[in-house]
């Protein structure tokens, strides 16, 4: 199964020349290739050419990658099916092709100039053209050579290849489990500071902002799963406690509306002999009226709406908090500031308070991942010698703190309550102090704008009244 993705670079692109022909990955410089570029001068063809049209800012080149199963695919198949591709798709590009087979899986790389040798234009990579084109054109090869595909309706979700590649296996991967566990967590959970505490046992740290993160103590990076669910967001968690799971996994509530997925355009078959006589009959009966297209939301037409959308938000903002003249948004702007440096110093202490008892939280939570293992020993299983050490090092620092465990949990859980409380009203605060600043900044020229047009309409009127 080919797993194929486009990347763009701003810059780097005799990094990323080199590193596609390295011959290290590409057993001594025999799976590669080249298009409309000679062999050791690759990148200097492809900056002549940037030069010569006047296009060397932005996209200096784009890379794409086409994995393969582990044991599907040849390294020379997968090299020719490289080719393949860019013959055809590639046309007029300078190219540059490297098969690797340093890892486990066959991978191809082919890097490509951003601006056409021929015709002097640039490459434009949108949703549309890496579905009707540059996925099509791959999955049209992989069949042809007896590859399986992805095929339509399938998870089109981001993964990384080595998540693909567990979840063809069957294996379990980070983000399912973490998944698993945070719908564990909410099930059990009595409000969003429980919550949190129960994700701090399972042995996850939390990252606490504009988007909730998880990570397993170890790891170095956190996962923010509210990105791709909105059931994993703050908003999405606390409904969910409240005993809104069940409805928000069948659909029936959603958190927050989901994006449709791409549907590619078909066309509607054309009719002949007695179903197009029939057709043609009703329509001009009119049984059969013209299809109604909706009005094409254009990028000018979008941004208008989002405008308007705005406005009604800005002048509900004034209703709601009574505010009439510059005086009364002078005051209200500077109340919010005041507000908002209070909540940030909260939380700032908060925080502070939340660091200062860390080593005590993780001590709780690894005294309670790990009790399992603790029984474990006891009874004489090897291989516990680890975490058994472990165990007892939180164990001790728990006993050394002189804090009793329930008083440890219950100023955890309060601790974090407090603090989602406090990021949620600060974004609130936050989204006041900016349509202040967009409210001060559109009424004048709302105002240029309404005089304008009673200009305007007043030479209509008078032109009208001249014609009579």
């Amino acid at each position: 199964m080919a797993v194929t993705k486009i990347l763009p670079r701003n810059g780097g692109l005799k990094e990323a020349i080199d590193y596609v022909l390295n011959g290290d990955k590409t057993d001594g410089h025999i799976l590669t290739a080249h298009f409309n570029c000679d062999p050791g001068r690759e990148y200097r063809e492809m900056m002549k050419t940037k030069l010569e049209t006047g296009r060397l800012d932005k996209r200096q080149c784009y890379h794409i990658i086409q994995s393969f199963k582990p044991g599907e695919i040849t390294p020379e198949l997968a090299l020719e099916i490289a080719k393949a591709f860019a013959q055809e798709h590639l046309d007029g590009f300078e190219v540059v092709i490297g098969t690797h087979v340093d890892r486990h899986h066959i991978h191809s790389h082919i890097v490509f100039n951003s601006v056409n040798a021929d015709t002097g234009e640039k490459y434009h990579s949108t949703q549309q053209s890496y579905y009707q084109q540059i996925r099509a054109i791959s999955d049209r090869l992989c069949r042809e050579h007896g590859l399986s595909v992805i095929m339509a309706g399938e998870s089109a979700k981001a993964i990384s290849y080595v998540e693909w590649l567990r979840q063809s296996k069957g294996q379990p991967t980070f983000r399912s489990m973490l998944e698993a566990d945070l719908r564990t967590a909410i099930q059990d959970a009595n409000d969003l500071g429980h919550f949190f505490l129960i994700m701090e046992h399972m042995g996850y740290e939390v990252h606490h902002g504009d988007r909730l993160g998880f990570r397993l103590r170890g790891q170095e990076r956190f996962q923010y799963p509210g990105r791709r669910d909105p059931l994993f967001t703050e908003d999405g968690i606390r409904v969910a406690i409240q005993g809104n799971l069940e409805q928000i996994e069948a659909g029936l509530r959603p958190v927050l509306p989901a994006r449709l997925a791409y549907q590619p355009y078909r066309k509607h078959p054309r009719y002949s002999g007695f179903l197009a006589l029939y057709v043609h009959y009703l329509y001009l009966l009119g049984k059969i009226e013209k299809r109604q297209y909706p009005p094409r939301m254009t990028p000018h037409l979008r941004q208008a709406v989002m405008r308007f959308e705005r406005y009604q938000a800005q002048f509900a903002f004034l209703r709601e908090n009574d505010i009439t003249t510059p005086a009364d948004m002078a005051a209200f702007e500077h109340r919010t500031e005041e507000t908002l440096g209070r909540l940030t110093k909260q939380r700032t202490l908060l925080n502070v308070r939340k660091k200062k008892r860390q080593p005590l939280y993780a001590a709780l939570a690894d005294a309670e991942a790990l009790e399992p293992s603790r029984a474990l020993y006891e009874e004489g299983l090897t291989g516990m010698e680890q975490e058994f050490e472990q165990y007892m090092k939180a164990v001790k620092l728990l006993e050394d703190s002189g804090v009793p465990q329930e008083v440890l949990e219950k100023e955890k859980a309060e601790v974090y309550e407090q603090l989602s409380e406090v990021n949620r009203k600060i974004r609130a605060e936050r989204e006041k102090l900016k349509l202040c600043r967009e409210i001060c900044q559109q009424t004048p020229v709302m105002e240029q704008d309404i005089q304008k047009t009673e200009e305007h309409q007043k030479e209509v009127r008078e032109h009208e009244h001249r014609r009579r």
